[in-house]
């Protein structure tokens, strides 16, 4: 979500696994071995590779659950999402939800661009998606809203000689905090390389209720913040009640974006952590 021109240098991370991030955050990150993740027997699927059970579509300018261009589909095991049946994209920015909400957990997601984009794509989403975490449901969100109030990992690939790394941080109408001060940029830069278009990615999201998130790509850790609220703009068309400023932000959906490029997922997989956060890595 967003222009890249909008994210800031993230300056303040130490990059590799176990690193021990700086500030009020204090944690130690042990970072599992992604590949390892699908024999964890604590790992749950969210996408059964057959078909949407369980995920619902809300895409601006229709109800939840209406999707009439099949903009969320699965193809040969893949979860797809395609524009095929637009024409032009006109501000058509979709999500696709998972039905039940989370607070602390381990969320892992393995993704590839493919693909033009869509005809009237914005330049920026160019090669652009994003996993949205503690995000409102989809059953609150106005027929016209454009993106949910929720913290996005966003997903970008190459573009020319541009860098572009992924797992950023952008916040559609929320805020946090890094390094104990508050964030002011809308988009937060990782520390990724650039991945080309039709690279499988896995991308790792630790999430700790209102304490903290950290981004994880392909084993390294590239992102952390803290102290996440409800807040800030970058967000349209919304219902007030479902945007209470300044409420700490302890859980909420697991989405899915289309953004005008296609992009696939084969595995969105799901674990929780323990109360006390000690939990083996």
């Amino acid at each position: 979500m967003g222009p890249e021109a909008r994210l800031a240098p993230l300056t303040s991370l130490v990059r590799g696994r176990g690193a021990i991030l700086p500030g009020s955050l204090g944690l130690l990150v042990a970072v599992a071995c992604a590949s390892c993740a699908p024999d964890e027997p604590r790992w749950t699927p969210l996408f059964n590779g057959r078909d949407l059970e369980g995920w619902t579509p809300k895409i601006r300018g229709y109800e939840p659950g209406e999707d009439p261009m099949t903009t969320f589909r699965v193809e040969n095991g893949l979860l797809t999402v395609g524009y095929e049946r637009y024409g032009d994209f006109g501000g058509r920015f979709g999500h696709l939800f998972y039905r039940e909400p989370f607070s602390r957990y381990r969320l892992l997601v393995e993704y590839r661009f493919v693909g033009e984009q869509a005809s009237g794509g914005e330049a920026w989403a160019r090669a652009n998606s994003g996993v949205m975490i503690h995000a409102q449901s989809p059953g609150s969100m106005l027929r016209d809203q454009d993106f949910p109030v929720s913290l996005e990992a966003q997903l970008l690939a190459g573009s020319g000689a541009e860098e572009r790394p992924t797992a950023n941080l952008c916040t559609p109408g929320t805020q946090v905090m890094m390094a104990g001060r508050p964030v002011d940029e809308h988009c937060l830069r990782s520390s990724t390389p650039t991945y080309p278009y039709d690279r499988w990615v896995v991308v790792e999201l630790i999430v700790r209720g209102d304490r903290s998130v950290v981004h994880v790509v392909e084993g390294d850790t590239v992102l952390a913040y803290e102290r996440p609220t409800v807040g800030g703009g970058m967000v349209n068309g919304y219902d007030p009640a479902a945007k209470p400023d300044g409420t700490s932000l302890s859980g909420g959906y697991v989405a899915l974006q289309s953004e005008s490029h296609p992009i696939q997922f084969r595995r969105v997989l799901i674990r929780p952590l323990s109360d006390g956060g000690s939990e083996p890595e």
